[in-house]
C-alpha cells in the first residue's frame, strides 16, 4: 500500500538549517510529483514547493525561494527537503504528498491523494 513517512523536524535556532525526509513505500518516487506542505497553528494549510519526476523544483511561495530546496535519493525511495536560514515564522506542522497520479507539478491546489502524517519543525531562541 502507499504510504509516506515524515521525519526530520525538531526544534532550531533562527537562522539554522534542517533536513527533512519524506520515505516514501508502495510506489517510487522518481515517477510522480511530489509536494511539501506546512500548517502552523491558527493558520491554513500552505504548500511551499513540489518535485517533479524529471527532478525539477517548482516554487508555490515566495517566502521559501532561496532558502528551501527538494531532491530525491532514488534507491532509498525518499524525498527531502532541506531549510536553510529558517525563521520563526517557519514554525509549523510539515507534511509531505502525492497525488500518485501526476508526473508534474501543476500548482498548490493539484489533487493530493496520500499524506504522510506530519513533522514538527520549531524555530525559536
Amino acid at each position: 500500500q502507499v504510504q509516506l513517512v515524515e521525519s526530520g523536524g525538531g526544534l532550531v535556532q533562527p537562522g539554522g538549517s534542517l533536513r527533512l525526509s519524506c520515505a516514501a513505500s508502495g510506489f517510487t518516487v522518481s515517477n510522480y510529483a511530489i509536494a511539501w506542505f506546512r500548517q502552523a497553528p491558527g493558520k491554513e494549510r500552505e504548500g511551499l514547493l513540489c518535485i517533479s519526476r524529471t527532478g525539477d523544483n517548482t516554487y508555490y511561495v515566495d517566502s521559501v525561494k532561496g532558502r528551501f530546496t527538494i531532491w530525491r535519493d532514488n534507491a532509498k525511495n525518499t524525498v527531502f527537503l532541506q531549510m536553510n536560514s529558517l525563521k520563526p515564522e517557519d514554525t509549523a506542522v510539515y507534511r509531505c504528498a502525492t497525488s500518485f497520479r501526476a508526473e508534474y507539478c501543476s500548482g498548490p491546489d493539484m489533487q493530493m491523494n496520500y499524506w504522510g502524517q506530519g513533522t514538527q519543525v520549531t524555530v525559536s531562541s
